[in-house]
């Protein structure tokens, strides 16, 4: 190959000294030189990387070296088309026809050697062929142009036949080398492996020359296979009864009508056991095309054929409960909308989602959850009829597919039973565990004509359950297709409300049990949209949690409400809401300390109010993240206390400063409701046992006020001492003191 090489690159210096001595007489000697000197170093050049790359001994090549013999094809027809247009412009027509001969060799040369790479050759031929056209062009010899002309076209014509006839015989060698290679393994396993076996009939579909392997697995010897019906072989005690499977007849009608078969699955009965056989045969014709009868091969596919049945009842049901799974699901619902179209009835579709589940897995564990689990499949299963399939969404929803849904009180009373049932209680691991149900129905076709418009009418349905608390059935309306629409469209203006300077704060008083003087305020959220008016907190902090935007309009509340602090008297507080969310996040701290620097504000002037469902989050770091916030001195208040899942431990854990009793109690408490008035009493009696203030929100009315003067609590939070006012109006509280002076006395 490297004297192959030498002699390509001499050849082609050869030719270059021949077109310089065409030239000699009539084109400018210092052009020949440099133009000779390009020549001979390209070739040199490529050479030497070709033999360096060591290009021509691999069998394949890639990208980029396809890459560099294309360059290099253009490179050196580049050079051969500057000579001919040189010689062209300056020499005579003699000189141009020993070049152009040079070149025509150069060319068909190229359509020869390079019919391996066919977009090379055709590179170096159409850039050698335009310029030799126009070479002659421009001596003014049209018949030689045209000649030129038609020389390129034929070269490139037969460069492209050469390139596919190259690649069509490449690619036959390719399939031969690839169907030999199949052919050597499939002998060699069938002779290695034992796993096959070869079987033979005569023209009565009787056996003959039975093979050992055969023999052993129809579990006889060969001399009792030999003569015996290959049918009765395989269809065992169903012989005599006649009563074949359907693969069993499809053979059986492939031996009659002597048709070639090919990986065919069928039952067999070997000694009473059920196994799986794959066959393949073909007929024996001798050389007047007589038939002889059927020469095949067989293998024993059980074990492939039970791991097979498996995957797809792996592929179809839930691992957890065993209950059909979400593919199952859509397969069942859209043969049952398919029903009811063909019949004109009507199918259903419930999404099941179970209440209070995340609580019993973030206190219990995943394992307790996944017994749970278990557990309300099988009560699920229990109360189906064949008229349902109950199956597993994921997590903790379930749904059920309602073949038959023209009876629309038959749905409401199955939507109860499934509530009544699912809301018994559990015993799990010697726990006793109270979990609920909430359900969303959607009928078909009425609700969505498509799987996946149902199963959206009827997740709607069920957000609408889980809005009213659990515990709830209710059937998709098209207005509930509108509120998740308005939600959406309220998420996205949602998200542009801090950009577009749409957030205020108001401010609240706290005031003094004792005196009735200020002695703070809580910052409260306001979102004013010009498309939605004034939206409710209730609204859109929820919203702005489930899109997690709550961390920046907490950054920005944080931000404000201290730079605000900073106007009012130095013993007036203000506090401040954190959700869980935010608490979670790593930088709330670094932000909390922020925005303390920015406004100057000192630590023990901000209270940071969070909710017990803080401590509901399992693995956020919440106890770690307020122990940091009381160790910088800010206070911390612990809000809606004895409404959720108050437990002791939270106090005990964790040193707040102040506990907010609900409105609930306070007005509970004034109309003299014993639990309210007991449930008071020991919060006030346990905070000032731990050294903690007592806050009673929502006080509206004298009584109330007095109810909670009677029962201890040192500050008081409600309308009957001022309602959420704007930053002016709050400031306006402390106008005629001298800021320096104040200590707390209300200006009202």
């Amino acid at each position: 190959m490297q004297k192959n090489g030498w002699t390509k690159v001499i050849a082609s210096i050869v030719c270059g000294l021949l077109a310089v001595q065409f030239g000699m007489s009539s084109v400018n000697p210092v052009f020949l030189f440099v133009w000779f000197a390009s020549l001979c170093g390209l070739y040199l050049h490529l050479h030497f990387k070709v033999r360096r790359d060591n290009l021509w001994q691999r069998k394949t090549i890639s990208r980029s070296d396809t890459i560099m013999t294309h360059v290099s094809a253009a490179a050196g027809a580049s050079l051969w088309a500057i000579a001919l247009v040189v010689f062209g412009l300056t020499a005579d027509p003699p000189a141009m026809l020993g070049l152009w001969s040079i070149v025509l060799c150069l060319m068909v040369g190229s359509a020869m050697l390079l019919s391996a790479i066919p977009s090379s050759s055709l590179i170096f031929i159409l850039i050698s062929g335009t310029a030799s056209c126009f070479g002659w062009y421009l001596i003014g010899d049209l018949q030689l142009t045209l000649t030129a002309f038609a020389t390129t076209v034929l070269l490139v014509s037969s460069c492209l036949m050469t390139g596919r006839a190259f690649v069509e015989r490449k690619i036959a060698e390719a399939n031969l080398h690839e169907k030999n290679e199949t052919v050597s393994l499939l002998l060699r396993e069938f002779e290695d492996t034992g796993a096959d076996w070869l079987w033979q009939t005569d023209t009565s579909r009787r056996i003959t020359h039975a093979s050992p392997r055969f023999a052993h697995a129809v579990g006889l010897s060969p001399g009792d296979i030999d003569g015996k019906p290959f049918l009765q072989l395989v269809a065992g005690q169903s012989w005599d009864s006649g009563k074949f499977s359907s693969e069993l007849h499809d053979l059986a009608e492939r031996l009659k009508r002597r048709e070639s078969f090919s990986n065919l699955i069928v039952p067999v009965e070997i000694q009473g056991e059920l196994r799986w056989w794959e066959l393949s045969a073909s007929p024996k014709m001798d050389e007047s095309n007589v038939f002889h009868g059927f020469r095949g091969v067989g293998s024993d596919v059980t074990e492939q054929r039970e791991s097979a049945d498996k995957i797809s009842h792996m592929a179809r049901y839930d691992t957890l409960t065993g209950l059909p799974n979400r593919l199952q699901l859509m397969e069942a619902l859209g043969k049952a909308m398919q029903n009811s179209d063909q019949w004109n009835g009507r199918c259903g579709f419930m999404m099941i989602d179970l209440d209070r589940f995340k609580a019993v897995n973030d206190t219990l564990g995943h394992p307790v959850g996944d017994r749970l689990l278990a557990r309300v499949s099988e009560r699920l299963r229990s109360i189906m009829s064949k008229n349902e399939l109950c199956g597993r969404l994921g997590g903790d929803e379930f749904a059920i597919v309602i073949k038959d849904a023209n009876d629309s009180h038959y749905m409401e009373s199955l939507g109860k039973k499934i509530i009544d049932t699912l809301s018994k209680p559990y015993e799990v691991d010697q726990h006793t565990l109270y979990i609920g149900a909430s359900v969303g129905t959607a009928i078909g076709p009425r609700d969505g004509r498509t799987v996946e418009m149902l199963m959206r009418s009827a997740d709607l349905a069920l957000y609408r359950s889980k809005d009213q608390g659990g515990g709830a059935h209710n059937q998709y309306e098209p207005k509930l297709h509108v509120h998740a629409e308005e939600r959406r469209v309220m998420e996205m203006a949602l998200r542009k409300a801090l950009d577009n300077d749409e957030f205020s704060l108001n401010y609240q008083p706290v005031v003094s049990a004792d005196t009735g003087g200020v002695l703070g305020f809580e910052a409260l959220l306001r979102w004013t949209n010009p498309e939605f008016g004034v939206v409710s907190p209730a609204k859109f902090i929820p919203l702005a949690e489930d899109a997690r935007l709550i961390v920046p309009i907490g950054e920005w509340v944080m931000r404000t409400a201290c730079k605000e602090a900073m106007k009012w008297p130095s013993t007036i507080k203000i506090a401040v809401n954190a959700s869980a969310d935010q608490l979670s996040d790593p930088d709330f701290l670094d932000m909390v300390v922020s925005a303390l620097q920015e406004s100057g504000l000192p630590a023990h002037r901000l209270e940071i109010e969070v909710t017990e469902s803080i401590f509901m989050r399992e693995g956020t770091g919440a106890a770690e993240v307020l122990d940091q916030i009381i160790a910088m001195g800010i206070n911390l208040s612990l809000d809606d206390f004895g409404t959720g899942y108050s437990s002791l431990g939270y106090l005990r854990k964790t040193r707040f400063t102040t506990i907010k009793v609900d409105r609930s109690f306070v007005q509970g408490a004034a109309k003299k409701v014993p639990e309210s008035l007991a449930i008071i009493r020991a919060v006030v009696a346990m905070a000032d046992s731990l050294g903690m203030s007592t806050t009673a929100e929502g006080a509206e009315t004298e009584d109330e006020v007095k109810m909670i003067q009677k029962l201890g609590c040192r500050k008081i939070q409600g309308y009957y001492f001022g309602r959420p006012m704007i930053a002016s109006d709050a400031l306006e509280l402390f106008a005629g003191y001298d800021m320096s002076q104040i200590r707390g006395g209300y200006a009202a």
